[in-house]
């Protein structure tokens, strides 16, 4: 791994396509639609969120990827888990000081997204189109 140092020295102190790059480990969480999805339920909701209120604003997450994904996010220190001790127990998950960071940025990544879709199906399309009239011409 870098250190801090070495990349502020580097003339792009982001190289993520290096191995040991600091910024290439949080991309690899970042690359997982379910945790963009978790962070900006969370980011959206008033409080604290129960898991099975998570798990029906979260259309189409299995029981067993939205546990997988908070775990890896409370061990990211990107989301709290509070317990409590009710019968049964009463569980609870909010974004850390650090999720909400980084719930802008992932924001701002949605905001995009819906700015740019329509040109994203067109060149799906146009793509789609080309490559039944001249699969050959494409790369592999």
């Amino acid at each position: 791994m870098y250190t801090v140092s070495e990349l502020a020295s580097s003339p792009n102190p982001v190289e993520s396509y290096l191995r040991r790059c600091p910024a290439r480990d949080v991309l690899g969480v970042l690359a997982d639609k379910w945790v963009l999805l978790v962070l900006g339920t969370l980011r959206a909701s008033d409080g604290p969120v129960r898991f099975n209120d998570l798990r029906r604003r979260l259309d189409g997450i299995t029981q067993k990827m939205l546990t997988r994904t908070l775990r890896n996010l409370e061990r990211d220190g990107l989301v709290r888990r509070a317990v409590y001790p009710t019968l049964p127990p009463r569980v609870e998950y909010s974004l850390t000081d650090l999720g909400a960071d980084l719930g802008r940025v992932t924001q701002a990544m949605g905001e995009w997204a819906l700015r740019n879709h329509n040109q994203i199906l067109s060149a799906r399309t146009e793509f789609d189109e080309k490559a039944q009239v001249e699969p050959e011409a494409l790369p592999h």
